[in-house]
């Protein structure tokens, strides 16, 4: 238990410890572009009132999650299918090689001809991005199952869909989540990106709009909203994973403790 205290105390420090640096940093403060950070935390509810998150941020969120959704689906089916396959991997390789190398912020005017300029395009954007971590975890994590316990699993009659339920992606199910890591932080950066294009509303959209109107603190507050964000998002993530990687946590926990 005191070992759980202490690594809670370790990990909140270093925010602390950066928001008293900046505190202290930015006090007394008189240029325009360098607010203090109590004017930024005083504007703060100010400007983020229930309307605008319902306004902006909520689009943003479901966007976000829209995309990541998408891409985490395409990414798990087709890189299970390519994994499992030398020969599809072989001829697939140089084509995803390649896309992987376009940068998807290069592709938004490329998307906005043929998904408009709506949430279509800016869910489109998201899911381009982010699925190709998902989907190279999930190549090598299939590539990487252990033949003698697919041969076990064969032997014991379990094939189709039971095998790749219960034996593929569960021994593939860590490198999975190592791609869908990756793929969020990836989706938040492009969800502010897909909404500087022909914006309407979002998070992306309003922290532009301050910048643009010179209300320099109330940017601040949708820079510090949108870190908050990405906190959040990275705490439900990493409970989620706990829960569907426990066995494989327990399995370490076990191997460390073993003389």
């Amino acid at each position: 238990m005191s070992r759980v205290l202490l690594r809670l105390v370790l990990v909140g420090a270093l925010p602390a410890v950066l928001v008293a640096v900046w505190w202290v940093a930015s006090a007394g403060s008189t240029q325009v572009y360098w607010p203090p950070l109590e004017t930024i935390l005083r504007a703060f509810p100010e400007v983020w009132t229930g309307q605008r998150l319902r306004a902006d941020v909520l689009p943003s969120v479901l966007r976000l999650m829209g995309g990541y959704a998408l891409a985490a689906v395409v990414g798990v089916g087709l890189g299970t299918v390519i994994g499992s396959y030398p020969w599809v991997r072989a001829v697939c390789e140089p084509v995803l090689e390649f896309l992987r190398a376009v940068p998807p912020p290069v592709l938004v005017p490329v998307i906005m001809l043929f998904a408009g300029i709506g949430d279509t395009m800016k869910v489109t954007v998201i899911a381009t991005g982010c699925v190709w971590p998902v989907l190279l975890n999930t190549v090598e994590g299939v590539r990487a199952v252990d033949s003698v316990l697919t041969e076990t699993a064969r032997s014991y009659g379990v094939t189709g869909a039971a095998r790749l339920r219960h034996v593929v992606l569960r021994a593939a199910s860590p490198q999975i989540f190592a791609g869908l890591r990756q793929a969020l932080s990836i989706g938040i950066i492009l969800m502010v990106i897909s909404e500087l294009f022909a914006p309407s509303n979002g998070l992306g959209f309003a922290i532009v709009q301050f910048q643009r109107g010179f209300a320099l603190p109330d940017m601040w507050t949708g820079i510090l909203l949108l870190g908050l964000l990405g906190f959040v998002l990275s705490v439900v993530f990493q409970l989620v994973e706990r829960r569907v990687l426990g066995w494989y946590h327990g399995l370490r926990a076990s191997a460390r403790r073993s003389p």
